[in-house]
C-alpha cells in the first residue's frame, strides 16, 4: 500500500522529526543511529536537523526545531542543551509530541528523559578518592551545558564532603572538542610544577585530547598523571592506555524516549524505563595516587 495514501487515511506521515546540535563527534552519531533503528523496528522514520540557519546556537537550535514542526512530524525528539527551559515549554505548546533526551525542563517531566549527571559526577570523584588521589584536576567550559553544569556540581559536592575543593581546574572558553582540549593541555604541560595527581576531563573527547598531548610531550599516563573521562564512548576502550570513564547509558536513554514517543503518536504500548544509572568503567588510565585510599560509604 501507498504510504501517502496511509498518511491520508490515517493523518499520520509515519515521521519522526530528531532536533540534534550536530551530526558528529561520539556522543550525537550513536544517539541517531539507535534512534533511527528504534523507529525502523517499529515501521516508522526519521527526519533529522541540526544546527540550522545563522546567528547564536540558541537561534540555530530554535529554526531546526520550527523546521521540523512545519514539517507536520508526527512528534519531535530533542537533543539540545542550547535552548532555554521557556523555548522550550513554548514549543511543547506547538507540539504536544515533544521528548527532550539528556535534560529535564521542569513542567515536562513526563516527556523528559536522562541519567542524573550530578550523581554520576560524585561518581567520578569517588573514583579518584579511592585511588588515593586527593589533589584533583578538572578540565570543562565555560558555556556549559545543563548536563555539564550537573556533573561538575556533583563532582565538586563529593570533594567537599571529604574538605576538598578542585586542585586547579582548566577551563575552555569554547566547545568542548578534540581541538580546543589539546589547547587546554598545552597549558597543563606549561605548569612548572603541578599541584594535582589525577584530572578528571568532562567528556571523553577533552580526556582523550589530553592523553595524546601529554604523552606526546613525553609525560606518562597514569604514572605522572591519572585521568578520568566521562560519557563512556566506545572509542575510549582503545587508547592508550585504555581511558576510564564513567559510562552513561546514552543509547539506552535515546532508546526509551524513543518508545515513549512512538507510544505517544501511534498508540503502541511498547515498555519504557524511566531510570537510567551511570557506571564506572576502570581501566589503564588511573594509578594508585599518593595517598592512602579514602574510605567511602556507599553511595
Amino acid at each position: 500500500p501507498s504510504r501517502t495514501a496511509r498518511a491520508l487515511a490515517s493523518k499520520s506521515l509515519g515521521m519522526v522529526g530528531v532536533y540534534v546540535p550536530t551530526f558528529e563527534g561520539t556522543y550525537f552519531a550513536p544517539i541517531l543511529q539507535a534512534i533511527e533503528s528504534e523507529l525502523r523496528a517499529h515501521d516508522q522514520h526519521m527526519v533529522a536537523a541540526s544546527n540550522f540557519g545563522h546567528g547564536s546556537r540558541r537561534s540555530k537550535s530554535l529554526n531546526g526545531m520550527r523546521f521540523l514542526i512545519e514539517r507536520e512530524c508526527d512528534g519531535i525528539l530533542s537533543v539540545d542543551s542550547y535552548m532555554q527551559d521557556d523555548d522550550l515549554l513554548a514549543l511543547h505548546k506547538q507540539m504536544r509530541r515533544l521528548v527532550l533526551i539528556n535534560r529535564v525542563v521542569p513542567g515536562m517531566e513526563d516527556d523528559c528523559f536522562s541519567t542524573d549527571h550530578d550523581a554520576a559526577g560524585r561518581m567520578a570523584a569517588r573514583a579518584l578518592l579511592a585511588q588515593g588521589h586527593r589533589a584533583l584536576a578538572t578540565m570543562h567550559s565555560v558555556r556549559h551545558s545543563f548536563d555539564v553544569v550537573a556533573r561538575m556540581q556533583g563532582f565538586r559536592a563529593e570533594l567537599a564532603l571529604h574538605g576538598l575543593q578542585p586542585a586547579h581546574e582548566f577551563v575552555i572558553d569554547g566547545l568542548l572538542t578534540f581541538a580546543n582540549a589539546w589547547e587546554q593541555a598545552g597549558a597543563m604541560l606549561a605548569m612548572a610544577q603541578r599541584p594535582f595527581s589525577a584530572l578528571f576531563c568532562a567528556n571523553d573527547l577533552l580526556a582523550m585530547a589530553t592523553l595524546s598531548r601529554l604523552q606526546g610531550a613525553g609525560l606518562r599516563v597514569p604514572q605522572d598523571l591519572s585521568v578520568l573521562g566521562y560519557d563512556g564512548a566506545e572509542l575510549a576502550a582503545y587508547t592508550a592506555p585504555a581511558l576510564s570513564t564513567v559510562r552513561i547509558p546514552s543509547i539506552q536513554v535515546a532508546t526509551h524516549a524513543c518508545r515513549h514517543l512512538i507510544n505517544q503518536c501511534y498508540g503502541t504500548t511498547l515498555e519504557v524505563q524511566r531510570s537510567f544509572s551511570a557506571e564506572l568503567l576502570m581501566r589503564d588510565s588511573i594509578a594508585p595516587g599518593p595517598h592512602p585510599p579514602l574510605k567511602l560509604t556507599a553511595a
